[in-house]
C-alpha cells in the first residue's frame, strides 16, 4: 500500500519510473566452476549523477538504490519483483558460451 502511494507520488512529479538491470553474472576468467552462475541479479540504475565531495573528493550522490543488488533464482522471479515495485526493468540476456575444445597435446605446440 505505500509502496502504491510513493509511486503514485513520483508519478505526479513528472518523474519516469525507476529503472532497473537485471542480468546473470558471469564466471570470472581465473575460475572455472558455475557455482551461482545461473542466479539473475537485479540492480538499480543510478537516479542522479555522482558528483565529488568537497572535503576528500570522493564520488557520491544521494541516491541510494545504487547500493542494492538482488539475486534471484529465475528470471520469472526478478521480473515479477520488477513488476510488483514498479521498476522499469531491462533484461540483459547473458552471453553465448563459447568452448574451445582441444586436446592436452595442443598446449606443447
Amino acid at each position: 500500500m505505500a509502496a502504491q502511494l510513493i509511486l503514485s507520488a513520483i508519478r505526479g512529479l513528472g518523474v519516469g519510473m525507476p529503472k532497473a538491470r537485471i542480468f546473470q553474472q558471469g564466471t570470472p576468467a581465473t575460475q572455472s566452476g558455475k557455482a551461482r552462475s545461473q542466479t539473475w541479479i537485479l540492480e538499480h540504475e543510478p537516479a542522479e549523477a555522482k558528483r565529488p565531495d568537497p572535503l576528500m573528493g570522493w564520488a557520491g550522490s544521494g541516491d541510494t538504490d545504487q547500493q542494492v543488488r538482488l539475486t534471484f533464482p529465475t528470471l520469472d522471479a526478478a521480473l515479477g519483483y520488477a513488476g510488483r515495485h514498479g521498476l522499469d526493468a531491462q533484461v540483459v540476456p547473458p552471453a553465448p558460451k563459447r568452448l574451445i575444445i582441444q586436446s592436452y597435446a595442443e598446449n606443447f605446440r
